[in-house]
């Protein structure tokens, strides 16, 4: 851990990209700040934002259901889920790029994760575009069981259908903290 007695201004801090002004160590960044530089302006057209978690296996603990967990993060962060996926454009070529959040339940992968990012991947192959996903996960979401862990190998199939088969141009970016069978992606 890093102790830092130094001031980093916020109206400074965010054109640095989060980079420390005084160490030069890059703070943790939400996924609309990735999205912001990323994506050329005005091209954001996100994808599947309506679709939100539900509790499939009945989950329940005796600190918080499942679903009032969900909500809780929902409004904490104002995403439906820990991914953000959208067709866009970088330097003006078309892309598709799906971005995590690991403020949003640790980025943990559930369903809606798993199926977001699969129809982001056939989105682009259909569309021969490129695709980015950058990741930020704590692994798969335990209040999912093994629905959870389901996602990666369909995530997997999908993406080897756009590589392999497709041969089109796929960047996976690994960012911190990210963990877990995520690191697969």
């Amino acid at each position: 851990m890093r102790k830092l007695y130094g001031l980093n201004y916020k109206k400074f801090f965010k054109s640095k990209m989060n980079l420390c002004e005084q160490c030069g160590y890059h703070l943790k960044m939400i996924s609309s700040d990735r999205i912001e530089l990323s994506i050329d302006p005005g091209t954001w057209e996100p994808m599947d934002e309506d679709m939100v978690s539900l509790d499939p296996i009945e989950f329940h603990s005796k600190e918080e259901p499942y679903k009032y967990r969900i909500d809780s993060y929902q409004r904490k962060t104002g995403l439906t889920e820990a991914v953000q996926t959208c067709i866009g454009q970088l330097d003006g070529i078309n892309i598709a790029i799906a971005v995590m959040d690991f403020q949003f339940m640790g980025g943990s992968m559930g369903s809606v994760i798993g199926e977001k990012i699969t129809l982001l991947i056939k989105y682009a192959t259909k569309e021969f575009l490129s695709l980015i996903i950058v990741c930020a996960s704590g692994g798969a979401r335990m209040q999912e069981g093994s629905l959870s862990l389901m996602q990666m190998a369909k995530i997997s199939s999908t993406l080897y259908d756009y590589q392999s088969n497709k041969k089109l141009f796929y960047v996976p970016i690994l960012t911190s903290p990210t963990t877990g069978t995520e690191m697969a992606l």
